[in-house]
């Protein structure tokens, strides 16, 4: 009993030890100095070279105006340390916060002074003049540093340096000389960078970066120049010009054309079906591997599919498929691509059970646990097409089982709860709807929060949740590409459930329905008759940006785009939209030109 009792009290007594670090910077975190000096100082006694205890004590201190306790630490620390040659900083800093500065520049001077008989120390000593905010003087001691040696490596010291000042372009140039000086660090540089670079390429830290960039790649150029420029359109969805760029890197080199895959894929999932067309022609064009090969001909054929208009087209895409089977075979190699032409049979050609006969057969290949789980997903979408549910509900269930806790398996646990809706089943629907909604993929955790909050929001009003059930047979028609159907459906309840909460959503599908049947005025009528029900609608600021892109891309009227997308910046500052909505306003006002 007392060996118990003794454990115990051993293992609380470390407990409490490990978490007084924890608790110190919990109190320092919160501007509670004096509690944090209580326990730094024993921390720091115990552990005299820890710099961090030494530092934090010292900062809180400071931040209680105990300046002479301040200045004892610092002495005895370099009694202790002699060699540690940044505690003059910290000496002298310490008289600059009793506005001593005189006092403070005899410490810096020694400090700069050390410097120059070894320029090594401008490690500790320029990150100590960093660390207490003495810019100038940090940039003063790496210069006097590479004067000395220029082969010290300090450019990512200088570049940080540089941009806590302020000064862009300086902060730049010294990371593009890093990669000037070796190519591996292009992917550092790209980190830094990212936290100055945004998605608008009017930014001041965009338009300075792209100008640098482009002075040094006429000058010299570099691949890691093309990269770079390449990265900064990717940030700016400017697919087009990174494509350039992601070119002129392969064509120089011959290595490697991932890159060119990557803009391809991400053109393509950004809808930008001109530069994802090029992407994956240009693979075509320049052939690496047979894998590489078949997914471009693929991506090209989905886009000629969401582009088709006409039999004619169809008729031609049909003929396509039939001519890469010929060149790569119905084997576990083309598995994607006979997904896709097994969605193409049912979706666009309404022929269901040709598509299930391919997906059989595709089966009976020596295929991975997650291409037979993407078969069955696609069998059970089919199901869902020809309104078999309780079929298309036991593969989505297989798929959730035998691929636990995968990307996949969220995948169809989401089109359990989208079949569960579509069929009426709205309990458990939610019931799916709420594991998924911290799903790991975002856009799947999306999905189901707008699917979980309509029926929600469609219930409360509505008991028997008729206008719903209604809805849900709308879309299960727009899902079978039944469009003419669906917006009719949609039109009976627009009807006669005038007022209720689902109106909007109604309003909203059919204007989705119209685009896409290319009625571009009666999407235009849906989505103003959204914003005059209700403003503070959730789908308010869909509306008015959707309605902004018909009257800049479909209509030609600028004037009144632009006033659509200023409303958003002013009314729905919290909008997704927005900051595609003011760079769209700005294009528009010329401040391109």
């Amino acid at each position: 009993m007392q060996k118990i009792i003794f454990v115990l009290i051993l293992f609380i007594s470390t407990t409490i030890l490990a978490q007084k670090p924890e608790l110190a910077y919990s109190y320092y975190r919160n501007s509670e100095y004096e509690k944090a000096i209580m326990l730094y100082k024993p921390l720091h006694e115990k552990n005299k070279i820890r710099r961090d205890y030494f530092k934090y004590l010292l900062t809180c201190y400071q931040q209680t105006d105990n300046f002479n306790e301040a200045s004892d630490l610092i002495e005895q620390q370099i009694q202790d340390f002699t060699n540690l040659k940044y505690l003059n900083i910290e000496l002298g800093y310490n008289y600059q916060l009793q506005d001593q500065h005189e006092k403070a520049k005899e410490y810096y001077d020694v400090a700069l002074n050390l410097i120059k008989t070894n320029p090594n120390y401008v490690y500790t000593i320029g990150q100590s003049f960093r660390e207490n905010h003495l810019l100038d003087y940090a940039l003063e001691s790496y210069q006097t540093a590479i004067s000395i040696n220029p082969k010290l490596n300090t450019k990512i010291q200088l570049a940080q340096i540089y941009g806590e000042k302020g000064e862009l372009e300086n902060m730049f140039n010294s990371y593009l000389d890093l990669i000037e000086k070796d190519v591996k660090y292009l992917p550092t540089v790209q980190r830094y960078i990212g936290q100055f670079i945004t998605n608008n390429s009017n930014n001041e830290s965009n338009l300075i970066f792209k100008k640098l960039l482009l002075q040094r790649s006429k000058n010299n150029p570099k691949n890691a120049y093309n990269s770079l420029l390449s990265w900064l359109y990717i940030q700016q969805d400017q697919y087009d010009k990174a494509l350039i760029q992601e070119k002129s890197v392969y064509i120089r080199s011959r290595i490697n054309i991932d890159k060119i895959n990557e803009i391809g894929k991400l053109a393509y999932d950004n809808e930008d079906h001109i530069t994802a067309t090029k992407a994956f022609q240009f693979i075509i064009d320049n052939p690496s591997n047979e894998s590489n090969l078949i997914e471009a001909h693929n991506y090209l054929i989905q886009t000629q599919i969401m582009n088709a208009v006409s039999d004619k087209d169809f008729k031609i895409i049909e003929q396509r498929f039939q001519e890469l089977f010929k060149e790569y075979g119905e084997n576990s190699n083309t598995i994607d691509l006979q997904l896709s032409y097994a969605d193409f049979l049912t979706f666009q050609l309404h022929q269901p059970e040709k598509a299930i006969e391919i997906l059989k057969k595709a089966q009976k290949f020596g295929i991975s646990p997650f291409q037979k789980g993407s078969i069955k997903i696609k069998q059970a979408d089919i199901f869902v097409y020809t309104n078999q549910f309780n079929q298309a509900l036991i593969l989505y269930s297989q798929v959730q089982t035998d691929l636990k806790n995968s990307v996949l398996a969220q995948e169809a646990r989401f089109k359990v709860a989208q079949t569960s809706y579509f069929k009426g089943d709205f309990e458990w629907a939610q019931t799916q709807l709420k594991v998924l909604k911290s799903s790991t993929s975002q856009l799947i955790a999306n999905d189901a929060l707008d699917l979980s909050l309509l029926i929600t929001n469609s219930s409360e009003k509505d008991s028997v949740q008729k206008a719903l059930k209604m809805y849900a047979v709308a879309e299960l028609l727009s899902y079978q590409n039944k469009d003419q159907q669906a917006i009719d459906k949609l039109n009976m309840i627009l009807l006669n459930f005038k007022g209720h909460p689902i109106e909007d959503d109604a309003l909203f599908k059919q204007a989705e329905l119209f685009i896409k049947t290319k009625n571009t005025e009666l999407a235009e009528n849906n989505y103003l008759k959204i914003i005059d029900i209700n403003k503070e609608s959730v789908l308010a600021d869909d509306a008015h940006y959707l309605l902004a892109k018909l009257y800049q891309d479909q209509f030609h009227r600028p004037e009144k785009a632009k006033e659509f997308y200023q409303k958003i910046i002013f009314n729905y500052p919290s909008s997704i939209y927005l900051v595609d909505a003011r760079k769209q306003f700005r294009i528009l006002r010329g401040d391109d030109i």
